[in-house]
């Protein structure tokens, strides 16, 4: 972390939050997240040796991967934090979910965000996630940097993938570096702002030395035809493409673009770089009386996740908190907004993976693990007085609702404790019926459903199986009319239930149900989200 004694000016904690990136990493499945995560803490100094992901059998996978599903299937599936230094810099790096059927937690992870690394494939270019994941981003005006990764492959003219990410994406692009060559004749990544080109050849693991451009030809690296279309090519992207615009940028309107291979380390500094120059540093977030920012008085979060059981041998709960405002330290108390409890932090962390370290401060944009056993839940609001309540991280409707079985009935009372807690960490939400005595819980994808299912078998000892429920969706009930929920209620008997925070919801057969009884009940609204309480 920062050395106080650097912080300087009116202001410790605005100065500390100018020195701070918090950004997540966002692609499809294989594109190539996980070698860039890996690659950029290996710039960091976070560790010491890259391969993981290269390896095979048990060393096949990042260290941002821990679960054993995850392990076993090769996917991000849980968001990890990593905090590391470069160029002065702390860089808080979320590594967000890497398969379609997480987009809420991807959702709830970018609440922490400042910013985002779009990876996209070079061969394959904008894929359905990709798609998803930047709607996500879209809804809470995410800035994006773009890296077109495995241009060490043969891959899609770099001009189509351009036109292709700025018409499916609806984003201004600005190519900022440049292949020179694709797949075996790459030569290297040309920087258009430094007009120099870092070669690579064939059958390197990395780039190497730097080569002055202003000659056309780099030194004579590059053949004459090679030079000739190097020529072409940036006489074109300076005829069609804007010049880079840091406000457009941070706005969520321009996206700058970059080329390089992650698992042959090219073009893996100008990403991280660009991080560093352009990303925005931490700023306001939205509370339910205006925003809070990183200068305003006393220390306050939220908590955007919670994870137990990442140390099976200590059964430990870890609550992921973003700091919004203050200086933080080891110790202090602060008071949930829900009821006002003071909760006392005495061992606040910073992670690596399943590595962790005791912090004894903490500044805006950084993400500080807090133990605790139950007591914090996705969606709380923490401060020094209590009264502040961050907005913007719901629950959302899911797209599959199951009922639960339990092989043995007498740990019925044990299921229901394992279930809400994993719905109070978000890898499930849970419904109890009014009518009868089955739970039903309700998830996004499918794969949620084998999460669940592994982490109550491995972490409670349960043996648990799903069936289908007759519902397609879930809509949380709202209205001020109390007769006419009241007459709702009565005629819905079967398919009403409450969430875990007993709110009511309404488990609806089809979406024309929705809309029918909609129609019928025109005080009432029936919401694809909820807020968190």
């Amino acid at each position: 972390m920062a050395d106080t004694t650097t912080i300087i000016g009116s202001n410790p904690a605005a100065e500390a939050a100018s020195r701070r990136r918090t950004f997540a990493i966002i692609s499809h499945p294989d594109a190539g997240k996980t070698t860039l995560t890996e690659q950029l803490l290996l710039m960091g100094g976070a560790i010491h040796l890259a391969g993981e992901v290269k390896a095979r059998g048990e060393r096949r996978r990042a260290r941002s991967d821990w679960m054993k599903i995850e392990q076993q299937r090769g996917i991000s599936v849980t968001s990890a934090v990593m905090t590391f230094e470069y160029r002065g810099i702390t860089f808080n790096l979320l590594d967000t979910p890497g398969h379609e059927d997480f987009s809420e937690d991807t959702y709830r992870t970018l609440t922490a965000a400042d910013s985002a690394i779009m990876v996209i494939d070079a061969a394959k270019g904008i894929e359905a996630q990709t798609l998803k994941l930047f709607e996500v981003c879209r809804l809470r005006d995410i800035p994006i940097i773009t890296f077109v990764n495995k241009v060490d492959r043969e891959g899609i003219d770099p001009f189509e993938l351009l036109e292709e990410i700025a018409s499916q994406l609806a984003l201004d692009t600005v190519p900022m570096s440049w292949p020179i060559g694709m797949g075996g004749n790459l030569k290297g990544i040309y920087d258009r702002k430094a007009a120099t080109l870092t070669s690579w050849e064939k059958g390197t693991d990395a780039a190497s030395e730097k080569l002055d451009g202003r000659d056309g030809r780099f030194g004579g690296y590059l053949s004459e035809a090679e030079a000739a279309g190097f020529e072409d090519d940036m006489e074109m992207i300076e005829a069609v493409f804007p010049e880079f615009d840091i406000k457009s940028y941070q706005e969520g309107h321009m996206s700058p673009v970059f080329f390089g291979s992650a698992l042959r380390s090219v073009g893996i500094t100008d990403i991280i770089d660009a991080v560093a120059d352009y990303a925005p540093s931490p700023g306001p977030q939205t509370t339910a009386n205006g925003k809070i920012g990183p200068a305003d008085p006393g220390v306050s979060g939220f908590i955007f996740k919670v994870q137990a059981n990442m140390d099976p041998n200590h059964r430990d709960r870890i609550a992921f908190m973003r700091i919004c405002s203050g200086r933080f330290t080891r110790g202090m108390k602060l008071k949930q907004a829900s009821g006002g409890k003071a909760i006392g932090i005495h061992a606040p962390i910073l992670f690596f993976a399943q590595d962790r370290e005791i912090v004894e401060e903490a500044w805006p944009g950084d993400i500080i693990g807090i133990p605790n056993h139950g007591v914090l839940r996705v969606g709380d609001s923490l401060s020094e007085n209590g009264d502040l309540k961050f907005t913007g991280i719901p629950n959302f409707a899911p797209e599959i609702l199951q009922r639960v079985r339990i092989g043995d009935p007498m740990k019925s009372k044990h299921m229901r404790r394992a279930l809400e807690s994993l719905a109070e960490e978000g890898v499930t939400q849970v419904f109890k019926p009014s009518l009868g005595a089955n739970w039903i819980v309700g998830v996004v994808g499918a794969l949620q459903l084998d999460v669940l299912k592994t982490r109550v078998d491995t972490e409670y000892g349960l043996e648990i199986n799903f069936e289908p429920a007759p519902y397609a969706s879930a809509r949380w009930v709202r209205t001020e009319d109390t007769a006419e929920l009241k007459r709702f209620e009565a005629a819905n008997r079967s398919a009403m239930s409450e969430d875990r925070d007993g709110q009511l919801v309404f488990l609806a057969k089809s979406d024309w149900e929705i809309d029918y009884v909609a129609e019928k009940f025109p005080t009432l609204t029936f919401a694809k989200t909820c807020e968190r309480l």
